[in-house]
């Protein structure tokens, strides 16, 4: 069975060695299987040719790659794929692939669910079924029929990156190591709600972007619809953050769903400018995807613009990011797999 093997995806190139020096294998072995893993993408030992046929029939024994195929797509209007994968441990999560001009962005997931409980959105909603392993994360970006045109990708699929910290990790190291895929963590964007006690171990260990779910800057009224709040404030963050260099080579955004009397006034952006004050960064401004019985609204495209506007005007680099894949439930806000848990039923990709 797949779960009595070792899985391969998420090792690092010392595992690797340990699990070769574990089995009689070569040490340079390693360094082989971590090509044919990370460069080449092979899911079959048979095809690790420059391995000794005794090699790969061990490895065949007693390892797995990991990898599967997604089980289903579900096509935008826009171009935008959402992909449905199933993990190791038998749940389901979705990322979806969103190509623009000459950019590709892939929006992982690294939870089944969430357990932040957003009240905006829609993973939220679904609550927490598991933390992702890094095999499950980067089985996201290796199978995906699209893979090769890929120029970003974004921790902001389903669950708290911060929340699975030491997975995350994993997987961002097996992506930008040298013996890894060799990314540049300029083209990687990690986001959190806040989980203050990860942040620095995510700063210090890699050099990726970060993108803050803020939201609202006021304390009391982030936490009506952000729980997190009132474990790790707001402020808390910020303070950590300003403690970090955001100048060169590593950015840090902080996204915002706006909501139509919620959190778009005037004071909100005076708050934000006091809030962010003396932090290097942009605002993306996201339109709020509408989930079912939500008491919540998208404020109207004039007013959206007047908010950027205003929070430019006070030296604050703003943009509205243009919403993809919200026919499909792709958009910010809306990947969900509560009701593919409750029926069990996929279909499979289409091509």
């Amino acid at each position: 069975m797949e779960s009595a093997k070792h899985i391969l995806y998420g090792m690092s190139l010392d595992e690797l060695r340990a699990l070769c020096a574990e089995m009689s294998m070569p040490r340079f072995a390693a360094a082989q299987t971590a090509r044919w893993l990370y460069r080449r993408f092979v899911d079959s030992f048979d095809r690790m040719t420059d391995l000794s046929a005794a090699s790969r029939a061990l490895l065949a024994e007693r390892c797995s790659t990991g990898l599967r195929a997604p089980e289903r797509v579900s096509v935008s209007a826009d171009g935008t794929r959402k992909y449905l994968y199933r993990t190791l441990e038998g749940a389901y999560v979705e990322s979806a692939y969103i190509p623009d001009g000459d950019r590709a962005t892939l929006c992982v997931s690294s939870q089944a669910g969430c357990r932040m409980g957003c009240r905006f959105c829609a993973t939220g909603r679904q609550g927490l079924q598991h933390s992702l392993a890094a095999p499950d994360i980067l089985n996201q970006i290796v199978s995906l029929p699209e893979r090769d045109t890929l120029t970003n990708i974004v921790y902001m699929g389903m669950g708290e990156p911060l929340d699975n910290i030491e997975e995350v990790l994993r997987s961002l190291d097996a992506l930008t190591s040298e013996w890894g895929m060799g990314w540049s963590p300029t083209r990687i964007t990690v986001s959190t709600a806040g989980v203050a006690p990860n942040l620095e171990r995510l700063l210090d260990k890699s050099r990726v972007n970060l993108a803050v779910s803020l939201h609202n800057p006021f304390s009391e009224e982030r936490a009506q619809i952000m729980p997190v709040e009132k474990a790790w404030p707001i402020r808390e963050v910020t303070d950590i953050l300003r403690r970090y260099d955001f100048t060169h080579q590593r950015r840090v955004s902080f996204e915002y769903i706006v909501m139509e009397g919620l959190n778009d006034s005037p004071r909100h952006v005076r708050e934000l400018c006091r809030l962010l004050d003396g932090i290097k960064c942009r605002i993306n401004l996201i339109r709020f995807h509408r989930i079912p019985d939500s008491p919540y609204f998208s404020p109207p495209h004039e007013r959206m613009l007047g908010f950027r506007d205003a929070l430019t005007a006070r030296g604050i680099h703003t943009t509205i990011r243009r919403s993809r894949g919200e026919d499909i439930e792709a958009a910010c806000g809306l990947l969900s797999t509560a009701a593919t848990r409750t029926s069990g039923k996929t279909t499979k990709t289409r091509s």
